[in-house]
């Protein structure tokens, strides 16, 4: 069995409330760590772990036990804490982080110290809207590396009541279906004899290419 990857959220602002607490939902386990007292409190309810400390302390990301996770995720809205943060979190071994730029240079100084992804908000904002307006059938869309891009979309009319294995998704539309969420519950590598129902929503993995014409052809069914 694949081993469950573990998440490292540093700042709890807009962003990074949101990457933590989609996460936590999704049942990964949750480490996060904010300078706001009563963010932290507020929260506490919803993640599994979160204290209140500063994330460009060495001390206070060991304390935490940042080094063990797979996936660090650097929100914090200062670029000198954001770096040093960064910086301590490659030490520590993380094998990916993931990091929100303030800018432009900050990004470029993040990529020299080794983050792995920069996410720039405003431009990935920018992506989901514009893929929302043209199909106003998709909920989110994220484009990632290697080619790859993610999105979530309701599922169509014409699939309700009709199950992945029928509609043969993976074929027709060279794209995967790797979860399905159904009201509270996230059906992760969803049996591909589960019939659809109406406010099922569905997400899916593939190449971009794919994805473009799998949501323009999903979109109108």
């Amino acid at each position: 069995m694949n081993k469950k990857l573990i998440f490292f959220v540093a700042g709890l602002g807009r962003f990074g409330e949101s990457v933590a607490t989609t996460l936590e939902n999704m049942g990964y386990e949750i480490m996060a760590m904010d300078l706001d007292e009563d963010v932290v409190q507020n929260l506490s309810s919803t993640l599994g772990y979160v204290v209140c400390a500063d994330a460009s302390e060495e001390k206070n990301l060991q304390a935490i036990g940042a080094g063990n996770a797979d996936v660090a995720v650097v929100a914090l809205g200062d670029m000198s804490a954001s770096l040093l943060s960064t910086l301590i979190l490659k030490e520590m071994g993380v094998e990916k982080i993931v990091v929100k730029a303030l800018s432009k240079m900050h990004g470029k100084m993040l990529t020299k110290i080794g983050a792995d992804k920069i996410i720039y908000s405003e431009h990935e904002m920018g992506i989901r809207v514009a893929h929302n307006l043209v199909n106003p059938g998709l909920v989110d869309y994220i484009e990632m590396d290697n080619d790859l891009s993610v999105f979530s979309i309701r599922v169509p009319s014409g699939w309700v009541g009709k199950d992945l294995k029928n509609l043969n998704v993976r074929n027709k539309y060279n794209i995967t279906v790797v979860a399905i969420r159904r009201g509270e519950k996230t059906m992760v590598n969803p049996n591909p004899e589960l019939k659809l129902q109406v406010d099922d929503m569905m997400i899916i993995l593939g190449d971009n290419k794919s994805v473009k014409k799998a949501t323009e052809t999903i979109g109108n069914s």
